[in-house]
């Protein structure tokens, strides 16, 4: 398999511009030319038509970027299973949202060790968005997020949730916050719909961000009211930094795992959901308690 041809393909189809599908491959335009002209001329078919408007895809161009996605795809689980694996059966690379990982790793990662011997285990902490490239490029086996993008070659579902609570170093009350030292909280799309609708006057505020660690130095920093998560909450007022504005709603924020559509009943996919997802139900229950 020639997997530049395929790449560079993919890499069009995004751009619609040869000079910058060069670019960001970091090769010269006459490559890119060079790569679709082979690709052209093993199907026998033009793929795309260039004119002073741009780069089109043709009908052939069309019908075959699921096949190449998915050739993609399988190219790189192939080459991490050949070269990771090392002395283990196989190799998984696994994504986690931020804020997931700052209250899950080490236990994830302990239990799917106990549970899966065998298997040798990368995990990287990311936004949602880059996961969701990811696991299509074939460049993640499965991941933990926050908002799936149901990508056609992908499976998502639901397996739990995390809390944010309002908090703040010096009000006590909804009432009493101030907009110009409020901390917008950006965890999802869907979290900040919630937010514009429970809090809309504090829904434009000077400073923004989208990861609890930082949100909570910001706090501890500058001061201010902001949502973090529910354990992030509880410590931040052991340490009698911010309090929870009692008033204030707490906004939950749906878990997803995500998969390929074709390892989406794996045994070793399973395995590695069910542990975040009883992760997750052991954080629920701790917190009704």
């Amino acid at each position: 398999m020639q997997i530049d041809l395929i790449e560079t393909f993919l890499d069009l189809m995004e751009t619609r511009s040869f000079n910058r599908t060069a670019e960001r491959l970091n090769i010269t335009q006459s490559t890119v030319s060079h790569r679709v002209k082979a690709l052209e001329a093993q199907f026998n078919r033009k793929l795309f038509t260039r004119n002073k408007g741009g780069t089109t895809p043709t009908s052939s161009g069309l019908r075959f970027l699921d096949h190449a996605k998915a050739l993609q795809h399988q190219w790189h689980e192939a080459t991490r299973a050949v070269e990771n694996a090392g002395a283990y059966e196989r190799s998984m690379r696994l994504g986690i949202q931020h804020d997931l990982a700052e209250v899950f790793a080490g236990r994830w990662l302990y239990a799917v060790r106990a549970d899966l011997p065998a298997t040798s285990i990368y995990m990287e902490a990311d936004y949602s968005n880059q996961m969701n490239r990811d696991l299509a490029a074939g460049d993640l086996d499965l991941a933990i997020l926050y908002t799936p993008h149901y990508l056609p070659d992908l499976h998502y579902e639901r397996i739990g949730e995390m809390i944010y609570r309002l908090v703040s170093t010096t009000a006590r009350t909804v009432g009493e916050l101030q907009s110009e030292t409020y901390i917008q909280a950006v965890y999802s799309p869907a979290f900040d719909r919630a937010h514009r609708l429970a809090l809309p006057h504090l829904s434009a505020a000077p400073l923004a961000s989208g990861q609890n660690i930082a949100i909570m130095d910001l706090l501890k920093t500058l001061g201010g009211a902001a949502y973090v998560m529910s354990s992030t909450a509880a410590e931040l007022a052991r340490e009698g930094a911010a309090f929870p504005i009692e008033d204030a709603p707490p906004i939950p924020q749906a878990v997803y795992a995500a998969t390929s559509i074709r390892t989406r009943h794996a045994h070793q996919h399973r395995r590695i959901i069910g542990v975040m997802q009883d992760l997750l139900a052991s954080c629920s229950a701790a917190r009704q308690t």
